[in-house]
């Protein structure tokens, strides 16, 4: 009897269920949700910050294992994003990143994930803080979803490897480099693993990825965003910003990072000298009577002949946009200027930043983590050369200092901007990079070098890149803008209407 009445039960149950209305399926296009996109869903009542992270959880699953660009996942992402959704019913109101899921480069302290920084050293390293930038951007309301893979201490320009985590592969084409250091956050962003990235730039390494990714990079005004709680290369040149898909989500993310930090001493530069309303430069015509400085000095260096077609077409692009064309812009003794310009500090700055914040006897020295060791080849070359003197191989008497003081460092940004000041122009551009994407098993021997390092890192210049087309193989490429100090508005307002009267962007197909 008992049997029966069992069976009869899960018939009726079967029955019940089939007569429920069927649960809809979110069916979301991730690579259309910006910033503004999502906060308009979440006001419609269309989309939780909850079933937002579900979904990206579950193209993480599907993607991330072919391109590798993603080390480990936040364990407290849906609680986070619970919480922010239950924030909003309650108050009706939207934090400007408010439930915006966000992939973090794995140098960058974040609490309850390992900041590695690729290397063994670091491996099961759990920061005690957050860095500054991290605080600012969850309390605007974003999710930390995950942090990314990286070059081994932010070594290489060329690729993306660790020892922690591996090659990181190109999603536009697997065979090829994302570009370093920042390429997991570049891979991850592109293939849509999470609106919004972070990367660090010492010379090229978010411009560099975002370029090979196509997506926006911004390398902002030396001191205009702390670099507290991130594991240094440079410290003199460290930069940290957005990896994103347009200018409109990069310059939302800029607009929660810039500040003044005093735990970074160099943001004391900043002051009276940021913005409080960045977003009020997105112009679509922003082109219109610009003066554009067409940089040939770097352009014309060997490059390979599609990126410049495609290079002189963006020049033609931004003149129909509106733009007065000055081809070209030559700043004297530049040659010269731009020599000597590099100090290794990374042995003092990685010391500083094991003392401070890893805080362990036996993880504290350079020859801690030389004695650790790295599964890299690459990287063992690399950190064997910068253990070594700090100061300029030209001018050794000259001193190592930061972008406001260094004398050479000054002398080179005055040269530019006076030049720039002399032919009324309001930026300079050239290619992000001169040469297609490497392969990932010629990365060193197709490396012919980018175009990022040169000037921005040791003037201090803000620089921006924007996605200019591609070239055979489905491989982006990059135009970049450099403005003078703290010009951000302005090439805000160039970049953004130049991609708006472009779109060269379109999503990988993985």
């Amino acid at each position: 009897m008992k049997k029966s009445t069992s069976l009869f039960a899960l018939i009726l149950l079967i029955l019940f269920s089939a007569c429920l209305p069927e649960k809809k399926k979110l069916d979301l296009d991730l690579e259309s949700l910006s910033i503004s996109a999502i906060h308009e869903k979440y006001a419609s009542g269309e989309l939780t910050a909850v079933a937002l992270v579900e979904a990206y959880l579950a193209r993480i699953d599907s993607v991330n294992p072919k391109i590798n660009a993603l080390t480990i996942i936040n364990p407290k992402a849906l609680e986070i994003a619970k919480a922010l959704d239950s924030e909003y019913k309650e108050t009706g109101k939207l934090r400007p990143l408010h439930g915006i899921p966000m992939i973090v480069k794995d140098n960058i302290n974040t609490i309850g994930m390992p900041t590695t920084a690729g290397s063994l050293a670091l491996a099961d390293f759990y920061p005690e803080t957050d860095a500054f930038i991290i605080t600012q951007l969850e309390q605007a309301g974003a999710i930390i979803l995950a942090k990314s893979n990286m070059a081994e201490w932010a070594f290489s320009p060329m690729h993306s490897e660790s020892s922690t985590a591996g090659i990181t592969r190109n999603p536009y084409n697997l065979d090829y480099v994302p570009a370093g250091s920042s390429g997991g956050t570049g891979a991850a962003v592109a293939a849509n693993l999470g609106t919004i990235g972070l990367g660090t730039d010492t010379g090229n390494s978010i411009r560099g990825p975002s370029s090979h990714n196509a997506l926006v990079g911004f390398r902002s005004t030396l001191g205009l965003i702390s670099r507290e709680g991130i594991v240094p290369l440079y410290l003199r040149n460290d930069v940290v910003g957005p990896m994103v898909k347009s200018v409109e989500d990069a310059t939302r993310v800029l607009q929660v990072m810039a500040g003044i930090d005093p735990k970074d001493r160099l943001t004391a530069y900043s002051e009276g000298k940021a913005e409080n309303n960045y977003l009020q430069y997105l112009d679509k015509d922003g082109l219109k009577g610009a003066r554009i400085g067409v940089f040939r000095t770097l352009s014309e260096r060997d490059p390979d002949p599609e990126i410049t077609e495609l290079f002189n077409q963006a020049l033609k692009d931004m003149e129909s946009l509106g733009a007065v064309i000055v081809d070209s812009v030559a700043v004297p003794n530049f040659e010269e200027l731009r020599q000597d310009q590099w100090c290794p500090t990374f042995r003092n700055d990685l010391e500083d930043f094991l003392q401070t914040y890893v805080k362990r006897d036996t993880m504290s020295t350079f020859e801690d983590v030389l004695r650790v060791g790295t599964k890299s080849e690459y990287t063992r070359q690399r950190i064997a050369s910068l253990g070594g003197s700090s100061l300029r191989r030209g001018n050794p008497e000259i001193p190592c200092g930061n972008a406001y003081e260094d004398e050479r460092r000054i002398a080179f940004r005055e040269a530019i901007e006076k030049t720039m000041d002399s032919l009324q122009v309001d930026v300079l551009v050239y290619p992000s990079w001169n040469n297609r994407p490497a392969l990932i098993e010629r990365f060193e021997e197709e490396y012919r070098g980018d175009n990022s390092q040169i000037i921005a890192p040791h003037t201090g210049q803000p620089a921006f890149t924007v996605p200019m087309g591609f070239s055979s193989g489905n491989l982006p490429a990059g135009l970049q803008f450099l403005g003078r100090m703290y010009a951000e508005p302005t090439l805000i307002k160039l970049s953004y209407s130049y991609e708006q009267g472009t779109r060269h962007r379109v999503p990988p197909k993985l």
